[in-house]
C-alpha cells in the first residue's frame, strides 16, 4: 500500500504506480444485488439459464459493478493521512474492453495520473485499470476524479 502523509506529497507523486488490489470474486449473487440496486435487470447478468446460450456462455457483471468497485479496492492501494476526507468528484474516460464473467475475479490497480491544488485541497486523477484474472485485456479503465480536502 502507497501511504501519503500529507497533501504535499500527493502533490508531488503524479506519475506513481499507487500499487494493485486484493482479488475480489464476482458471484451472481453480487450481480443480483447490483441488478436490484439499479434496476437493470438485463438477462446477460441475472438469467444464467438464458445467458449460458447467449453471447458469452454465462451471466456477466455490469459494467457499472466493475466501475463501482474502484470505490472498495482503492482504499486496498492508497492512503492519503492527513486530510478531513476524500470525496469523489467523478471520472474522466471510461471504458469496458471485456467482460467480466461470474465467477471470475478482478482487482484493481492504480497509477495516480494528476494532482492539483484547488480550494480546500487537493484534487487528483487515479487511472484505475481493473484486471481481469487470466485476461490480458483489463474489464474496466477508468480516471477518477477525487477531491481530497485538508
Amino acid at each position: 500500500m502507497t501511504v501519503f502523509d500529507s497533501l504535499d506529497e500527493v502533490l508531488a507523486a503524479v506519475g506513481t504506480d499507487l500499487g494493485t488490489s486484493d482479488w475480489v470474486e464476482i458471484d451472481q449473487h453480487r450481480i443480483d444485488l447490483f441488478a436490484e440496486a439499479t434496476g437493470d435487470h438485463q438477462w446477460i447478468h441475472v438469467d444464467p439459464e438464458r445467458a449460458a446460450a447467449g453471447p458469452f456462455g454465462t451471466t456477466i457483471a455490469h459494467g457499472y459493478l466493475t466501475l463501482s468497485l474502484s470505490n472498495m479496492l482503492l482504499p486496498q492501494i492508497f492512503e492519503v493521512r492527513g486530510i478531513t476526507m476524500g470525496v469523489n468528484y467523478g471520472t474522466n474516460r471510461v471504458r469496458f474492453p471485456q467482460p467480466v464473467p461470474v465467477g471470475s475475479r478482478v482487482r484493481a490497480h492504480g497509477v495516480l495520473t494528476s494532482a492539483e491544488e484547488v480550494p480546500g485541497g487537493v484534487q487528483t486523477v487515479v487511472t484505475v485499470t481493473m484486471e481481469l484474472e487470466g485476461s490480458e485485456k483489463p474489464a474496466c479503465v477508468a480516471e477518477a476524479v477525487s477531491r481530497l480536502v485538508r
